[in-house]
């Protein structure tokens, strides 16, 4: 239970119970107050009434008259009924059975205390719980006629009122208390699971996630929330186990040639010439290493979304073109011809070292991979809100069942082994994509390859 109070919904239910009960003794208030003024203006105009009758059946309109009729009225009502009294300028009684004197016309109240001695009290009552609610009327001759009432009623219904309302406040707490503590315990299963699950991960298990119910409220946010970061962690821990793999695996190769270079070159450099030789291919050898661990490096962070601070509007039009024109001399010098298309003022917001070196990569892709005199060409489009840079060429094209696979990292076609390079290049692409929310397509250029980078273009200035 003590866990249970310290819960933000139970909280939460005390400040609803008293805020609900504030309310409710507001309208208690209020509703005894008018059903308060209501009977006892009902009260009153009985008294009215009375007033009128009595005189109307005064057989003569002289004070003897006003008594016989007030004496009639006590014989036949009784101590029920209503209470009288005729007095004259001196304040004597002249008849009735209220004792006590009124000083002035008007309404008056009275305790029963002050009534004549002779007034009865109903059985069950008590004396000073019960008062009268007079009326005075002041006669032509300076007497006084007084007609009082029995204010008991009144007082049992505002008893009445009061304990209904009493007892539907003391229910509406207990249901407010239970409500919180029903809510402080569906919340604590929630606040459980999580723990739980979080329990899960630390101890390594990083494919558990948080259940989600489905009703869209704070927890089930908070949970997908936590999912996604999840998710992104998971994929974080899967990218560093395969990278940590992937050095193990694919580095092996450059660095076991290096091994080799060295130790030939202790064994069998007879001349100043072979050593030299010899070291220059084992820089060659270093080199292919630093670089693929450069790659790497680059890749992770890119991945890891630090770089998405340095985002800003970029015009992909100015860039691509700059591009097209510098690698157009490269590709006459390997007998190859570089082409472009570019459409005018197209931006996008990304990060310009970023993206120019993917587009690097896509065009250095077409021209590693293709045979002499093969046409290249760099092309950008916008389709509505979408920018896109395509980079076709009729060299021999990637299979389309190995499209996927050669945007991992270290993966390379059977015919693309003997070229340098190390299975990096598109992998970065595709990381730069996932970075800026883009997408990177390869399809058939017939014959050759298209890729295509697509991303979320600017409005147009």
């Amino acid at each position: 239970m003590p866990r249970l109070t310290r819960t933000i919904n139970f909280r939460l239910a005390l400040l609803y119970c008293a805020m609900f009960m504030l309310s409710v003794a507001i309208l208690c208030a209020t509703v005894y107050w008018i059903a308060r003024q209501a009977l006892e203006e009902q009260l009153r105009a009985s008294v009215q009434r009375e007033m009128t009758v009595l005189e109307s059946l005064a057989p003569e309109p002289t004070l003897h008259g006003l008594a016989a009729a007030i004496d009639d009225r006590l014989r036949r009502t009784g101590a029920a009924g209503f209470r009288y009294r005729l007095q004259d300028r001196t304040g004597a009684l002249l008849a009735g059975d209220l004792g006590m004197p009124l000083s002035t016309p008007g309404w008056h109240r009275l305790v029963l205390t002050d009534a004549t001695a002779t007034l009865d009290v109903a059985a069950g009552t008590q004396e000073e719980e019960r008062g009268l609610l007079v009326l005075g009327r002041s006669l032509d001759n300076g007497h006084v006629l007084s007609v009082a009432v029995d204010t008991w009623s009144v007082n049992e219904a505002e008893e009445a009122i009061l304990r209904a309302f009493g007892g539907a406040a003391v229910i509406s707490a207990l249901l407010a208390l239970l409500g919180g503590v029903l809510l402080s315990r569906g919340f604590l299963r929630r606040v459980d699971a999580i723990t739980r699950t979080t329990r899960s991960i630390v101890a390594g298990d990083l494919a558990e996630r948080i259940p989600i119910k489905g009703t869209g409220d704070e927890m089930d946010r908070l949970g997908l929330t936590l999912n996604e970061m999840l998710d992104r962690l998971q994929a974080s821990m899967e990218g560093l186990k395969q990278v940590s793999n992937d050095i193990a695996h694919d580095l092996r190769t450059p660095l076991s040639r290096l091994r080799q270079v060295l130790e030939t070159a202790r064994l069998e450099a007879g001349s100043r010439q072979a050593l030299e030789e010899a070291v220059d291919l084992a820089l060659v050898e270093a080199n292919s290493a630093l670089a693929t661990f450069g790659a790497l490096l680059r890749i992770a962070q890119i991945e890891s979304g630090t770089r998405r601070s340095h985002f800003a509007v970029v015009d992909l039009s100015s860039l691509a073109r700059d591009l097209a024109l510098t690698y157009g001399a490269v590709a006459e010098d390997m007998d190859k011809r570089l082409s472009y298309e570019i459409a005018v003022e197209v931006e996008v917001e990304a990060d310009r070292e970023l993206l120019t070196q993917a587009l690097v990569n896509l065009i250095e892709n077409a021209l590693r991979h293709t045979p002499a005199g093969a046409e290249i060409e760099v092309s950008v489009a916008r389709v509505d809100d979408v920018a896109c840079v395509r980079v076709r060429d009729d060299g021999p094209g990637i299979p389309e069942q190995e499209r996927g696979r050669v945007l991992e990292r270290f993966y390379r076609l059977e015919g693309s082994r003997t070229t340098p390079g190390s299975g990096l290049g598109l992998a970065l692409v595709a990381a730069v994509a996932a970075l800026h929310g883009a997408r990177v397509e390869l399809a058939d250029n017939h014959p050759g390859l298209c890729a295509t980078l697509c991303m979320e273009a600017l409005p147009r200035s």
